[in-house]
Formats: structure tokens, C-alpha cells, sequence
């Protein structure tokens, strides 16, 4: 296809001469533009959340949700995954990032690796993925060769799907069950996805995984009561968490988080129905890892 005719190749008429302004100015007319992103990822929240609920699905049936992109979005991708563990406690299978070109793609520039669909349908065949789980591609411009060839492989192989891309043009051809396409219009430096696209992206990604994890439990009220305390920063996040949920003072929610084996979840509920922690663990299993259903129940 002619990919002049994509939005996220297209110029942008407010930056044609961003090279003869003055810093300032150059700083405004970046931010400008990117003040536009949440609006248009707004416009696609009705699709996000349909997204949401089916990986939620996937999860429940114990399935798996799998990024897959090149580029600067295969690595919004891995890093949207690699954050799920520490911040919610889930194994790190449970959300994976794909990326063309391989862990040497995260660092460095890989561009040759995005050209060939076989080696994204390679891919999905690698990791097993089934009728449990959700392949969500992603590709600013909609035509990835890898990215499309992951999503249709996965689509064959049962699994369900999601496309996140910013150019209208080529959505209604895409194949998946939901299309998010949130655009942003023409990048201020011609063609540099990275920018808009890619802030677009971050904020779809995000919002999945976070109301994902919430819809199973992962956080109650707004605290992540599922946190792995693998460092000082989170072993503090872990007390002042036990703390706000409990409103017991800092050292007796230490006591409560040591007792309850560093589980913030575990710890809470333990103080709120005077349970032990084998008490408190088994309850919370029998109810899903649902917290608020176990203080309830």
C-alpha cells in the first residue's frame, strides 16, 4: 500500500517549519500536540473496555495476555508486561511482551525484523498460544508485517484478539476482535511514531492491564495489595499500604505485614477478621483473591 496516505506518515501542517523556530517555541508546539493523545484515546474507551473485559475472561480461565509489536511499540509492549509482576504480584508468564527482532530489539534498532509475517505467526506458535488467551498487536500504523502475521496466527490457533494502532485508514481491515484506533493525526517530526503514537499507545496499554488487574482482585480500593516487596521502596509502599487499609500505626503494620509473610492482602485481612495467616490465605483463595469479598464474606 501506499503508506504516504497513512495518518501517521502524513505532515503535519502546524510543524513544517519547526526547524527555524526558536527552542521555545519548539517545546510549545510538541506539547500542543501532545495535549491532543488523551482525547483521541478517550474517543476509543468504549473498545478499550471491551478489551479489558476480555482479558479479564482470560485470566479467570487461567489464560495468558500477550503483547506483540515492533519497534517502539513492541517495547511499550515488554514494558507494560514487565511491570504487571512487581506491581501486582502475578507470575511473569501471566503477561508477555513479543517483540520483532528479540530482547536485542529492546536496546537497539532492529528495523529489518518487522518485515516478515511468518516470523510473527512463528512467534504465537512458540509461546503455545490457545483458546485461554488474548494477543493484543500493536502497530502505529496498522501494517506491521510481524505484528499482522502474530494476530492472525493467534486468531487460527482459537486464541481471542485486539489491535492497538493510530491510523484509521487500515483499521476496518484489520483482523481481530476489537480494533482500538485512537488518532492522534501526523507526528510534529514526520513519520516519528515514537511520539504521539506511541504516548497513545502507552495509554491504552495501561489502562488494559491496570483495570484488568483490578477486575480480579489486584487492588483494593486504589492500593495495589497484590505488590511483590522485592526493595526498600516497595517494602515501604507494602507498610504504608497496611497502614491506610487497616489505620493501625506504622510499626504495628510492620508486625501485621512480617506475621503475614510480607502479603499486603494476607495482612489486611488478617486484621480484619482476626484470623491467622493460614486462616486468611485459605479464605482469600476460596474467594478468588478477592479482598473486599473475603472481609465481607
Amino acid at each position: 500500500m501506499d503508506r504516504s496516505q497513512l495518518t501517521t506518515e502524513k505532515r503535519n501542517a502546524r510543524s513544517r517549519d519547526i526547524d527555524r523556530r526558536p527552542t521555545l517555541q519548539i517545546v510549545d508546539i510538541i506539547g500542543a500536540e501532545d495535549a491532543l493523545v488523551a482525547k483521541a484515546v478517550r474517543r476509543e474507551r468504549r473498545r478499550i473496555a471491551a478489551a479489558v473485559e476480555m482479558i479479564v475472561d482470560a485470566f479467570r480461565r487461567g489464560g495468558r495476555l500477550f503483547y506483540v509489536g515492533a519497534g517502539t511499540s513492541g517495547r511499550l509492549g515488554v514494558l507494560d508486561a514487565s511491570e504487571c509482576p512487581p506491581t501486582y504480584g502475578v507470575p511473569p508468564t501471566m503477561v508477555q511482551g513479543i517483540i520483532a527482532g528479540g530482547r536485542r530489539a529492546l536496546v537497539r534498532s532492529v528495523e529489518g525484523a518487522e518485515d516478515h509475517e511468518a516470523d510473527g505467526a512463528a512467534a504465537i506458535d512458540r509461546k503455545r498460544v490457545g483458546r485461554r488467551d488474548v494477543v493484543v498487536g500493536i502497530a502505529a500504523c496498522g501494517v506491521t508485517p510481524y505484528v499482522r502475521g502474530a494476530v492472525v496466527r493467534a486468531r487460527r490457533r482459537g486464541a481471542r484478539t485486539a489491535f492497538v494502532t493510530c491510523a484509521p485508514e487500515v483499521a476496518r481491515e484489520i483482523e481481530a476482535d476489537i480494533v482500538i484506533n485512537p488518532v492522534v493525526g501526523p507526528e510534529v517530526v514526520t513519520g516519528s511514531t515514537r511520539m504521539k503514537a506511541g504516548t497513545a499507545t502507552k495509554l491504552v496499554l495501561n489502562t488494559l492491564t491496570t483495570a484488568a488487574m483490578i477486575r480480579v482482585g489486584k487492588v483494593y480500593g486504589n492500593l495495589m495489595v497484590d505488590l511483590r516487596a522485592t526493595n526498600a521502596k516497595l517494602r515501604d509502599r507494602a507498610e504504608r499500604i497496611v497502614m491506610a487499609a487497616t489505620e493501625l500505626p506504622r510499626a504495628k503494620a510492620r508486625t501485621l505485614l512480617k506475621k503475614a509473610g510480607g502479603e499486603a492482602k494476607t495482612a489486611i485481612l488478617m486484621h480484619a477478621r482476626r484470623m491467622t495467616r493460614e486462616e486468611a490465605r485459605a479464605r482469600l483463595e476460596t474467594c478468588g483473591g478477592m479482598l473486599r469479598r473475603a472481609i465481607a464474606s
